[in-house]
């Protein structure tokens, strides 16, 4: 699955980044805000993001507000230095998903990770079946109208 990273400390961009391949996931890596949320607006965004909260440009805050107001399913994993309970509750409320604190500990980022994962592939599923149901529908309509059936 394609995981975008997104965050302005090198180190940490490369630490994150050869976690999610060795765990067998494509990782989409980014350094700031700005290409986070182009990544993110793409035709083939990836459904998982980890984002650091203080970025250049757009921080992973702002991020969050703006995927959410388009209605994003995008799971969302924020990492932040931040360790107050007030930084956490902002961060959830505006969109993340999931909250991880630097520095991170692999074991955990993994478990949280999967989680984010769990609930891409349910997403992916759902549209799916939604794209089914409504062609469906669209077929009985329009054996609806051939046969002059009401229904």
């Amino acid at each position: 699955m394609k995981i975008l990273i997104a965050d302005d400390d090198a180190t940490t961009r490369l630490i994150m980044e050869a976690f999610v391949t060795k765990w067998g996931h494509s990782p989409v890596v980014v350094a700031d805000g700005g290409a986070a949320m182009m990544a993110l607006r793409s035709k083939d965004a990836p459904p998982v993001a980890i984002l650091d909260w203080m970025m250049p440009g757009l921080d992973g805050i702002e991020i969050c507000r703006r995927l959410r107001e388009v209605q994003k399913n995008t799971y969302i994993i924020l990492v932040t230095s931040r360790d107050d309970s007030a930084s956490l509750v902002e961060g959830l409320e505006a969109g993340a998903n999931d909250y991880i604190r630097k520095p991170f500990n692999q074991d955990e980022l993994k478990a949280r990770l999967l989680v984010g994962i769990r609930y891409a592939q349910v997403q992916q599923t759902l549209e799916l079946r939604l794209a089914e149901l409504e062609s469906a529908f669209r077929e009985i309509h329009a054996l609806k109208a051939r046969l002059d059936i009401p229904i």
